[in-house]
């Protein structure tokens, strides 16, 4: 392969990216034989076809695939590398990329504004997404650094734990089970919760797994009154008085302080588990991604929102 260019790389890239030779030679400015004859010394130079006609237009074979994997991956060193000579030319200026699970968006701008405050130069992007998609931008060096609450299997990662992340029940502000509390001052028993009306996350969703957990722990079976895609919509639907739910207590801080809705202080919760900055363990990065890294370990936790759970007992007999 030692005649193949970036060039190729990025024609056969884009070819498998838009799906036809026109569209991938309108994207880049060129003709469509231009494209097609650089694709085909591609071909050559790996002996092995790159490109199939499938259902959708152009698509990847195996070995097409897997060189356009390795166009990403060129293409992500070289920016860091022209990221890199440019932190020497000026320091204290550069970007990084974080992305982000769509619980973390809730306090993830706040982590990166006190980033940008100590480092005013630095050029700052934020991607949000489920945990899949966040990890696969993290493998295709999309994005420098990622914050989850589950480290992930079978990918080579360093992560570092910059922050506790606890799960609770929430419930209307208004509902039976918050007004006794509020009379008893007692924490309330876990199945007499889990009793209720549950509204609950989707199946593989890391809130669901805890919440199947806690139905398991007091042996009932699940009270699922609906399954909601979003934590926004789980919380309105509790606002609504439709029933209670497991939720991250770092996406209700806003609502818990306004009234809107209220935490249950419930016997064995709430279910705490870790904030985690992940990055690719044997890439390259730059300092700028070096100064977010070490600024999450060093100040992420006090970003965090903290909010109240239950009411105190009135006194110790009343536990």
């Amino acid at each position: 392969m030692k005649d193949v260019t970036l060039r190729q790389l990025r024609f056969l890239a884009e070819v498998v990216r838009t799906g036809s030779l026109a569209a991938a030679a309108e994207h880049l400015h060129l003709t469509a034989p231009a494209i097609a004859a650089q694709v085909r010394l591609l071909e050559r130079a790996v002996g092995l076809a790159l490109i199939e006609r499938g259902p959708g237009g152009q698509r990847a074979t195996e070995a097409g695939r897997l060189l356009v994997e390795s166009s990403i991956r060129i293409d992500a060193e070289l920016a860091s590398c022209t990221e890199r000579l440019e932190t020497l030319r000026a320091s204290g200026s550069g970007h990084v990329t974080l992305g982000a699970v769509s619980t973390a968006k809730y306090f993830a701008p706040f982590v990166l504004a006190a980033f940008k405050r100590a480092h005013p130069d630095v050029k700052i992007a934020l991607r949000i997404g489920n945990r899949d998609e966040v990890l696969t931008l993290l493998e295709n060096y999309e994005i420098d650094l990622a914050v989850m609450g589950r480290p992930p299997a079978g990918l080579e990662v360093e992560q570092a734990t910059f922050g506790k992340h606890p799960y609770v029940i929430i419930a209307a502000p208004d509902s039976p089970l918050v007004l006794r509390q509020a009379r008893t001052g007692r924490r309330l028993p876990l199945a007499e919760v889990l009793a209720e009306v549950v509204l609950a996350r989707e199946h593989g969703s890391g809130t669901r797994l805890h919440l199947d957990s806690l139905f398991a722990s007091v042996g009932q079976e699940p009270n699922i009154g609906m399954e909601l895609s979003s934590n926004e919509t789980i919380k309105q639907a509790v606002m609504a008085g439709m029933g209670v739910a497991l939720i991250s207590a770092h996406t209700i801080a806003g609502e818990v302080q306004d009234g809107r809705l209220a935490v249950l202080d419930v016997a064995g919760l709430p279910i705490c588990r870790n904030w985690l900055v992940l990055r690719m363990a044997r890439r390259a990065f730059s300092p700028t991604t070096t100064a977010l890294w070490e600024f999450f370990l060093a100040e992420a936790g006090s970003q965090l929102p903290a909010i109240k759970i239950g009411n105190p007992p009135r006194s110790e007999s009343a536990k």
